[in-house]
C-alpha cells in the first residue's frame, strides 16, 4: 500500500520521557498506518553540504544534546538499519542528477529517535537518514522529496522532522505562564493556511512572504524537512494537520500528514 509522508515537530529531546499530548498524537498517527517496512528520516540535525543517507545495519543511538537528565541518556533505539534502502536513495537521486554521497558510520540523531520512540517503540521497522544541506532553498529540499516519492509505493514511511518554530533563544528567555505572542501564532497560522491551499510556491518562499518568518527561524534547518516531505507527497493534497499545541510558550508542536485520505486525525 502507498504510504503517506509526515511532517513532525520533533520538539525538546526530553518528549520521551514526557510524551503528553504530543506522544499520543504520534502513537495515533502510526496506530492509523499499515506498518511500514522501512522509514527514511529526513532529519534537522544532521546537516551536509552533498545528499548523504546512512547505510549503517545497526545504527547507534545519538545523544546529539547536553544539559539534560541522565535518564535520557540512557535511552536507546535499537533499530536495524536500512542498506537495501539507502542503496534505493542513492538510484533515484542519482536519476533525479542529485547528487548523493554514502555513510558509513551515522547513527540516528534525537530528531528520529525521538518521534520514532513514540511512533514504533518495539523499535522493529529498518530505519535510515538522509541529511539536509542548508545552503540550499527550500524549492530544492522539495526537488530532493519529489525525487523519492516512488518509494512510498513500496511501503517506506517518509518522515520530515524539524519544528514549525525553531527560536531557541527566545525559547530560554521565556518564563513559565507566559502568553504565547502573536509572532509565533501568526507565522503558524500562515504556514497552515498556505498547506490548505496547495500554495507550495508561496511556503517555498515563506523567508520573505510569511508574517515573522526570520524572528521564527533564524536558520532555515528545522523547516526544510517540511519540503522534502512535501515534495515526496507530490504536493499538497490530503494534507491533515495535527498535534496542534505550543511548548515553551514559543515552540509549536504541528505535525502534518500528506497525502493520506484513508484517515483522519484529531486537530487539536
Amino acid at each position: 500500500m502507498k504510504m503517506p509522508t509526515l511532517f513532525v515537530s520533533h520538539g525538546a529531546p526530553t518528549l520521551p520521557l514526557e510524551p503528553g499530548e504530543t506522544g499520543a498524537a504520534w502513537r495515533k498517527v502510526a496506530k492509523s498506518l499499515p506498518m511500514p517496512t522501512a522509514i527514511l528520516v529526513i532529519s534537522a540535525h544532521w546537516e551536509t553540504d552533498i545528499p548523504t543517507v546512512s547505510s549503517v545495519v545497526q545504527p547507534e543511538t545519538i545523544h546529539d544534546f547536553s544539559g539534560f537528565p541522565k535518564a535520557l541518556y540512557e535511552l536507546q533505539y535499537p533499530a536495524q538499519g536500512a542498506p537495501d534502502l539507502a542503496k534505493s536513495i542513492v538510484e533515484l537521486l542519482q536519476q533525479a542528477g542529485i547528487p548523493v554521497q554514502i555513510s558509513n558510520t551515522r547513527g540516528l540523531d534525537h530528531g528520529a529517535w525521538v518521534p520514532l520512540s513514540l511512533m514504533y517503540p518495539a523499535a522493529d521497522i529498518p530505519v535510515t537518514q538522509l541529511s539536509l544541506q542548508p545552503n540550499q532553498a527550500p524549492a530544492w529540499h522539495f526537488a530532493l522529496g519529489r525525487a523519492l516519492q516512488s518509494l512510498r509505493e513500496q511501503g517506506v514511511l517518509i518522515i520530515g522532522s524539524g519544528s514549525i518554530t525553531h527560536n531557541l533563544r527566545a525559547i530560554f528567555q521565556h518564563r513559565q505562564g507566559d502568553v504565547v505572542p502573536s509572532w509565533v501564532t501568526e507565522f503558524c497560522d500562515w504556514i497552515a493556511e498556505k498547506i490548505k491551499v496547495g500554495d507550495v510556491e508561496a511556503l517555498s518562499n515563506y523567508r520573505n512572504l510569511a508574517p515573522h518568518a526570520v524572528q521564527n527561524h533564524p536558520t532555515d534547518e528545522h523547516l526544510l524537512p517540511l519540503f522534502v516531505a512535501l515534495g515526496a507527497a507530490g504536493g499538497l493534497e490530503a494534507a491533515q494537520r495535527i498535534n496542534h499545541i505550543m511548548t515553551y510558550g514559543f515552540l509549536a508542536m504541528d505535525a502534518w500528514v500528506f497525502d493520506w485520505s484513508a484517515a483522519k486525525f484529531s486537530t487539536s
